[in-house]
C-alpha cells in the first residue's frame, strides 16, 4: 500500500482551483456545435475527454458526435495558461498537513498540462489524476475509483471536492466517497444530499480547508 499521511483527498481543477486564461478545445467545440451546450459537453466528457492522444479517427468520430465539419476542428489548440484564484495556494497547504491531495479533473489531452499544474500547485499536490490519462470522466465511479485503487483504499476512505454538483457532488457519492461543494455562493440544488450523504458546502477552498481540517481532527480521536 502507498504510504500516505491522514486522509486522502482529490481536488477538481477548473472552477476549483482556478481558471484557464482563455478557452481550451472543449469550449471551441462547445461554441462551435450547433447541438445545446449541455448535449455538447456530455458528448465530449464520453469521447474526447477520456482519450491519451488526438487522432484522426478521434478528430472524425467527435466531429460527427458534436455536428462540426472535421476541417474546421481547432488543431492548433494549446493548454490555456492557468491562474490560482486567490487563497489556493495557502488552502492546499492547510489540506496537505493532514491529507494526500490529487487533482481529479475532467480535461482533453490537449487542454491537459500536468507539468504546468505540478509547477503551481507543488509541494502540496502530490499527484494527478487528469481524465484523458485514466480513461475515464466524473461523475463515472470510476474516474473516482481510479484514485482510491492507486492508493489502495475504499472508496468510502475518498473526500472529493470539487465545484460542478453533478460531475463532482453526485459523482463521488454514487463511487462511494465523501464530498465537498465548492459553492461560491450558489444554492445548493438538492439539499438531500447534504441530510443523506454528509455532502459539506464550501464557499471556496479556503472554507473546504477548514472543513478538512476539522475532519481529519475528529478522524484522528
Amino acid at each position: 500500500m502507498t504510504s500516505r499521511p491522514g486522509l486522502l483527498v482529490s481536488v477538481d481543477v477548473g472552477g476549483t482551483l482556478g481558471m484557464a486564461d482563455g478557452p481550451g478545445l472543449t469550449m471551441r467545440l462547445v461554441e462551435a456545435s450547433p447541438l445545446p451546450p449541455a448535449r455538447t459537453r456530455a458528448i465530449l466528457r464520453s469521447s474526447l475527454h477520456t482519450r491519451p492522444a488526438l487522432t484522426d479517427a478521434l478528430v472524425s468520430e467527435v466531429c460527427e458526435a458534436v455536428q462540426v465539419p472535421t476541417e474546421t476542428f481547432p488543431r492548433d489548440a494549446s493548454p490555456a495558461p492557468f491562474s490560482l484564484y486567490p487563497g489556493v495556494t495557502e488552502a492546499l497547504r492547510r489540506i496537505s498537513a493532514v491529507a494526500t491531495v490529487v487533482t481529479l479533473s475532467n480535461v482533453t489531452c490537449v487542454d491537459a498540462d500536468t507539468d504546468g499544474l505540478r509547477t503551481l500547485l507543488s509541494p502540496w499536490v502530490s499527484d494527478f489524476f487528469p481524465s484523458c490519462r485514466i480513461g475515464h470522466t466524473k461523475p463515472d465511479p470510476r474516474a473516482f475509483h481510479a484514485v482510491t485503487d492507486h492508493f489502495a483504499t475504499d472508496s468510502d476512505g475518498l473526500i472529493h471536492i470539487g465545484d460542478d454538483w453533478a460531475c463532482d457532488i453526485v459523482g463521488a457519492i454514487e463511487a462511494g466517497a465523501s464530498a465537498v461543494w465548492i459553492s461560491r455562493g450558489r444554492q445548493v440544488p438538492d439539499e438531500s444530499l447534504l441530510v443523506d450523504h454528509g455532502v459539506l458546502v464550501a464557499d471556496d477552498l479556503a472554507v473546504a480547508a477548514t472543513h478538512i481540517q476539522h475532519l481529519a481532527a475528529r478522524s484522528a480521536t
